[in-house]
Order: C-alpha cells, then sequence, then structure tokens
C-alpha cells in the first residue's frame, strides 16, 4: 500500500456509499482526494472530516452530465496539487425496472450518468495523464455488466458499455504508461438501492442486498489494492460479490 502515499485521487459520486468509503481509505493511507458530487454539502462534510485528523481532501460540486463541471474538478485537483495520478469513475444510478414500464426518462439518465459521465471524466483526465507519462483511470462496472437479470437490461447495457469504454482505453494508453482498471461490485450496501422509483423492484432488491450484500469498505479495499501495484504492473478487472452472492 505504499504506493498510495501522496497520490492525488480524483473520486466521482464521492458523496455517499462506495465513493465515500474509498474516499476515507485512500486518504488514510496517505493519498490527497478531491471529491466530486451533486450534494455539495455532504462532500464538504467529508472534506472536513478527512482534513481535521491531517489528510489532504478538497471538494468540487460535480455533475458528471455536464462535461464542464467534470473538466473543473480535474482542473481543480492539477491547480491544488499539481498533477491526477488516479481518476476513479464512480458516479453511477441503477434505477432498475422492467422494459415494459417504459421508464423512458430513466434509461435517459442512466446513458448519461453512467456512459457519458465515465466518458466526460476520461476527457478530462487523459490529457493530464498523457503529458505526465503516467496515470491511472479506474472505471466501474458492476456484476451486471456480466450478466443481465430481470430489471437490469438498461443498467446492464450501460455498465457493459463501461468495460468495453474501459478495454479499448487500456490498449490505446498503455504506451503512455496510463493504467486503465474495470471494478464490477456485486451486491454491496449502498444508498444505489433507494433510488429504484418502481416500489416492487425496489424493495426486492432492498432485501436481497440487506441479506447478502457487503459493505462499501469492501470496495475502497480492492480499489486501494488495484492503485497501490507498481506501474509496471496493470490491474485490469476486478470482479468481486458477496460470498453468498449466486447471481
Amino acid at each position: 500500500m505504499e504506493n498510495i502515499q501522496g497520490k492525488i485521487v480524483v473520486i466521482t459520486g464521492a458523496s455517499s456509499g462506495m465513493g465515500a468509503a474509498a474516499a476515507r481509505h485512500l486518504a488514510a493511507k496517505g493519498a490527497s482526494v478531491v471529491l466530486g458530487a451533486r450534494r455539495a454539502e455532504r462532500i464538504e462534510a467529508l472534506a472536513a472530516e478527512i482534513t481535521e485528523p491531517g489528510g489532504k481532501a478538497t471538494s468540487v460540486a460535480t455533475d458528471v452530465t455536464k462535461r464542464d463541471d467534470v473538466e473543473k474538478l480535474v482542473d481543480t485537483a492539477v491547480q491544488t496539487y499539481g498533477r491526477i495520478d488516479v481518476l476513479i469513475n464512480n458516479a453511477g444510478i441503477m434505477p432498475l425496472s422492467p422494459m415494459d414500464r417504459l421508464k423512458v426518462d430513466e434509461w435517459d439518465r442512466m446513458i448519461d450518468v453512467n456512459l457519458k459521465g465515465v466518458l466526460y471524466g476520461i476527457a478530462a483526465a487523459l490529457p493530464r495523464m498523457i503529458e505526465q507519462k503516467s496515470g491511472h483511470i479506474i472505471n466501474l462496472s458492476s456484476v451486471a455488466g456480466h450478466k443481465v437479470f430481470g430489471g437490469s437490461t438498461v443498467y446492464s447495457a450501460t455498465k457493459t458499455g463501461v468495460r468495453i469504454i474501459s478495454e479499448g482505453l487500456r490498449q490505446e494508453v498503455a504506451p503512455h504508461n496510463v493504467r486503465v482498471t474495470i471494478i464490477s461490485p456485486g451486491a454491496v450496501k449502498t444508498e444505489l438501492l433507494d433510488h429504484i422509483s418502481e416500489a416492487d423492484v425496489r424493495e426486492a432488491n432492498q432485501d436481497y442486498v440487506g441479506q447478502v450484500g457487503v459493505p462499501a469498505e469492501t470496495f475502497a479495499r480492492l480499489v486501494a489494492f488495484a492503485i497501490s501495484e507498481p506501474e509496471d504492473v496493470g490491474i485490469n478487472e476486478i470482479l468481486f460479490r458477496p460470498t453468498a452472492q449466486e447471481l
């Protein structure tokens, strides 16, 4: 884990769940974290929590569906700390629903956040990393990016898309000494399920994840593992589930 010390890490979706857990964990290991999320008050509070005992954290209100916001987030990291070493494209939404319920606005939103948000992060960070000849982009897919289940069709499509984007990016940036990692979580206990608009789908998923889900800190440890490997080693994909999860 010594390779985390001193790294400048930008995290989207840092206001709760896996993003917040990763911020706390990496800051405790000596990284400077730059936190982006729409809920400004939450990331401000998290930054204060990290800095009070001596950690380094900055927060920037960020909507990943707005390219200018994501550019500002990365620019703030470079202006504050001089560089960007790691980008964690963590922001995502999961409003699961059967296709025949025609939640078209939710489909659009998933494409905007889960796919375009990742692309905007790459567009903001990649030129800096190529110039530095070093960097690490970590993109969040999901078990649903490997398997489709009832109600997950559009969500699974976006998360499969993240995997394709990440693998293509990995091949293209390898000559620039930039690493790319896909992390695909299974059932993790976060707020993600609270935003499912269909009550029956929400309750079924909350019941299941409540029984078998692992805490967000599991994700944080795996992010730290991927970052901590030396620069000549790329951890290209991590797929993790609770031991009890069958799907």
